[in-house]
């Protein structure tokens, strides 16, 4: 049975891993972890990185022409009259947090 490894050592792998010059099964392997193990601690951090829900707060409109705003965490604000479909308003919001 492997041994559990400590968050600190945790968080070393996979620093060293995203400074390697090899591949991932090279890297694993010149370590003595599983690349299951590695993505498994990459996908988890990841997660962790990107939060799934933002908090947000409803504000009356700035003007009253102003039907949607949508404020970005960099600060930027994207503000329409334009009424926007379920789907239309989804895409958008998945393409504001890819930034």
């Amino acid at each position: 049975m492997a041994r559990k490894r400590t968050a600190e050592e945790i968080q070393t792998l996979l620093e060293g891993y995203r400074q390697r010059t090899g591949t991932r099964a090279e890297y694993c392997r010149e370590h003595g972890i599983s690349t299951h193990m590695l993505s498994y601690h990459l996908q988890r951090e990841a997660q962790q990185v990107r939060p799934r829900m933002a908090r947000v707060r409803l504000s009356p409109a700035a003007t009253p022409t102003s039907a949607f705003a949508l404020l970005l965490r960099s600060g930027r604000r994207i503000e329409t009259t334009w009424n926007f479909r379920d789907a239309d308003l989804a895409r958008l919001i998945r393409v504001a947090e890819a930034e």
